[in-house]
């Protein structure tokens, strides 16, 4: 019997009258060549790119390297050591002057003996944001009472020394101070009788019966605690002045990138809620609550930030009683912080609109109040859809912290400036030098940011996994 030959009843031109010559293995779709060839030479517009690339590369990062690493000078004590008539040799970076301006470029001009106190700041902020930024660590409700709640309070103690003095100097511009002083004389706060530690005892009390219903799980009644707690402790604080036994140590000595990250820190810590509130009110029912946004969001928007703080630096005091004055960084804090926020606000309406009608009909169709509705529904899907835009506002929240030097506040460029200056130091390439420590400084902070984002993205985008 002929095996090639067709069964009966078969068109012979749909039968092979051979074997199927074997295929070719297929290509591999891993490994470090499946990815060359599907990114970098899948294409001739690709393979352009990549040699365009790599000849960037070619003309930039061996120049950056050989100024900065090889040819780089590592020791000495002066500038001498980074001369090239003195060494007899090409000199890159002089990172002895680094070295030898470090504390000045950490701590700026705070004195020496207290400086513990911003490294102990540094620390506690190290220690309550980590816990935070890692999803498997618990009690982040605890951890975020303390970063946002506690830490804020301990640090201005720390860093200023925590004498308010409210008792002789707010209730006195206000008119107030000789009623208070008569209420404090007659329970006993103006003579001694209640000493530091009772009053720091009331402080934790405070405290305490704030984070009590966070503790028990208590939403609802969290916030009301709070809100009575703090009056309770407003009024402590302007009915006594309280002495933390730290010398006060004026703004104005602060510096470096200890002044660079408070600006950073309290800018976005202070303009994601605000924005938040900015974005609902402008999106509100309430024509009153709806136009004071608008107006709000589009004045600041439409203001460059370094004339805020020309305006908050030097023009706001004019416009303040005699004998009223605020201190120049809360100034330029407060200023930084409600230009942040008029940019956040805008991001999150973008995410607010990108929600679709069903997700509040869904939510109404439960009867959750608008409130609620808010809250658990539509507000976490809409700030997660614009994770990217608040970290760029962020990054970019960041970089714009080196604006206030304009107003004489020294921040990490401003005290690199003044270090530049130093005779002892003066070499041709100290000044990039600066910079470059400067760049990297950016650099590592914001690219942090990015890849935190990055990954708080691909954790949180549940509904487009497989």
């Amino acid at each position: 019997m002929d095996v090639s030959a067709p069964p009966a009843g078969t068109p012979a031109s749909f039968v092979s009258p051979g074997m199927i010559a074997p295929e070719p293995a297929p290509i591999s779709t891993r490994g470090p060549i499946a990815w060359s060839r599907a990114h970098l030479f899948g294409s001739p517009f690709q393979i352009i790119l990549t040699l365009f690339g790599l000849a960037v590369i070619y003309v930039v990062v061996p120049p950056v390297l050989r100024f900065f690493i090889f040819d780089a000078v590592f020791t000495g004590t002066g500038r001498n050591a980074c001369l090239p008539e003195v060494i007899g040799r090409p000199v890159g970076a002089c990172w002895p002057f680094i070295g030898a301006k470090f504390n000045q470029i950490v701590y700026g001009f705070y004195p020496e003996a207290e400086r513990w106190r911003v490294n102990l700041v540094y620390l506690i902020g190290v220690v309550l944001l980590a816990p935070l930024m890692i999803q498997k660590v618990p009690y982040k409700r605890l951890n975020a009472l303390l970063f946002f709640g506690a830490y804020p309070v301990a640090a201005y103690v720390l860093l200023t020394g925590g004498n308010l003095q409210l008792r002789g100097f707010l209730l006195s511009w206000v008119g107030l101070g000789p009623l208070v002083t008569t209420i404090g004389q007659a329970i006993g706060f103006s003579t001694g009788f209640w000493p530091d530690y009772v009053i720091s005892a009331l402080l934790v009390a405070a405290i305490a019966a704030a984070a009590a219903p966070v503790f028990a799980g208590s939403r609802k009644g969290a916030a009301k605690t709070a809100l009575g707690a703090f009056v309770i402790l407003g009024v402590v604080l302007a009915a006594v002045d309280i002495n933390f036994g730290l010398p006060w140590v004026e703004t104005r000595v602060w510096g470096g990138m200890l002044v660079t990250l408070v600006i950073a820190v309290t800018g976005i810590v202070a303009s994601l809620p605000l924005g938040i509130l900015l974005a609902l009110g402008r999106r509100s029912q309430m024509p009153l609550v709806r136009i004071a946004s608008t107006l709000f969001i589009e004045f600041w928007r439409g203001v460059p930030l370094i004339t805020v703080l020309f305006f908050a630096t030097y023009m706001l005091p004019l416009f303040l009683p005699g004998r009223f004055t605020i201190d120049g960084l809360l100034r330029a804090l407060v200023g930084v912080a409600l230009f942040a926020s008029a940019y956040m606000a805008e991001v999150v309406r973008g995410g607010l609109q990108a929600i679709p009608k069903g997700q509040y009909e869904g939510a109404q169709a439960l009867g959750l109040p608008g409130g609620l509705m808010m809250r658990l529904v539509v507000l976490p899907q809409a700030l997660k859809l614009v994770i990217p835009g608040i970290v760029n506002n962020f990054i970019g929240l960041f970089k714009d912290t080196t604006l206030v030097l304009i107003v004489s506040i020294f921040d990490l460029l401003g005290v690199l400036r003044a270090a530049f200056t130093d005779p002892a130091w003066a070499t041709p390439t100290t000044v990039v030098t600066g910079f470059g420590f400067a760049g990297l400084f950016y650099f590592v902070f914001c690219f942090g940011m990015s890849r935190y984002s990055m990954a708080l993205e691909k954790r949180l985008d549940r509904n487009r996994r497989h």
